[in-house]
């Protein structure tokens, strides 16, 4: 159970509507999420690392995002490593920019990992609310069976580490051969964790790669346990005789957001949001720290794209 200070810290992000509340005896905290006002989106500080934090946070701000989703893993904006000094540094520095960050991106998956557990620990300090973890792989030496309750112990103890510290931590679903391919295996590693403090932020590109027409199932059995959320397109293109995915800005490939968003309001769902790009952008798509376009390009390609899904999200 939460205790009002947290609360309060919470309501202030506006991130009420993406936790759960169980067990909660005080009816001021039954905040009921407003579904006519906008999506609280974050720039995903990979197509911006070859700016520096604060400039990261001015652009941010000067583009119409909420926040930053900051990269805090091997070649991102923050390195593990150097966590402790560099995460209050970039944060502050975003601030001064103008701009917030409530979430990161990371490659926390141990809970007795020193270097991990530092991360979770320095974000929670800073008042980063959710982090991403890393993905999971199949052991090949065991059945995926012992694989899935494997990460499902792992899962459960970077729970106990979260509630500790106070902070969110989120698995992705992804398109590919790692766990989270399928939406019942992102389930089953969620089983025995506090939902409090471990859930899914969902990504509706793979799940539609994955999912197919499906990926509404999907998100009816995640729907309770999403903190927040990925955004981004694609399209199947046949190149040089093969079916290939490709990616493309929002409202140009086969995600269907009008369906996507007309189901979030209808589970009363409107967490953070991160948005991706993952189309050519000379670079910055891959998250380079040295691009071949014009920044200019990048940032309206970032203006366009949050556009689009301010639109959508309006009209669905």
């Amino acid at each position: 159970m939460k205790t009002r200070r947290e609360f309060t810290k919470l309501a202030a992000l506006g991130v009420l509507g993406a936790i759960p509340f169980n067990g909660l005896a005080n009816p001021l905290f039954n905040s009921v999420v407003d579904l006519n006002t906008g999506l609280d989106i974050s720039i995903f500080s990979k197509h911006l690392q070859f700016l520096d934090y604060e400039t990261t946070g001015a652009m941010a701000a000067e583009m119409g995002f909420s926040g930053v989703d900051l990269t805090v893993r091997p070649k991102g904006h923050v390195l593990p490593s150097n966590v402790e000094k560099d995460l209050p540094k970039a944060i502050a520095a975003i601030k001064k920019g103008g701009s917030s960050c409530k979430m990161i991106t990371t490659t926390i998956e141990n809970a007795s990992k020193q270097l991990d557990i530092e991360v979770i620990k320095t974000a929670a300090k800073e008042g980063v609310m959710f982090y991403r973890s890393n993905w999971f792989a199949y052991k090949k030496e065991i059945s995926m069976e012992d694989s899935l309750a494997f990460y499902t112990e792992e899962i459960q103890k970077l729970g106990e580490l979260n509630k500790k510290f106070g902070i969110i931590g989120c698995y992705q679903n992804h398109a590919g051969l790692k766990i989270g391919g399928s939406f019942w295996e992102v389930k089953k590693i969620l089983e025995t964790v506090d939902s409090n403090y471990f859930g899914v932020q969902y990504d509706i590109r793979h799940a539609t790669v994955e999912g197919g027409g499906s990926w509404k199932n999907g998100l009816a059995l995640l729907q309770s346990y999403i903190k927040t959320i990925v955004l981004k397109d694609f399209k199947w293109a046949q190149i040089k005789g093969k079916w290939k995915l490709v990616n493309v800005p929002i409202g140009e490939g086969m995600v269907d957001f009008d369906a996507y968003f007309k189901l979030l309001k209808k589970y009363s769902l409107k967490p953070p949001v991160s948005l991706h790009l993952e189309y050519d952008l000379g670079g910055a798509e891959k998250g380079k720290h040295s691009i071949t376009v014009d920044k200019k390009v990048v940032y309206d390609a970032m203006k366009k794209d949050l556009k689009t899904i301010n639109t959508l999200w309006k009209n669905a």
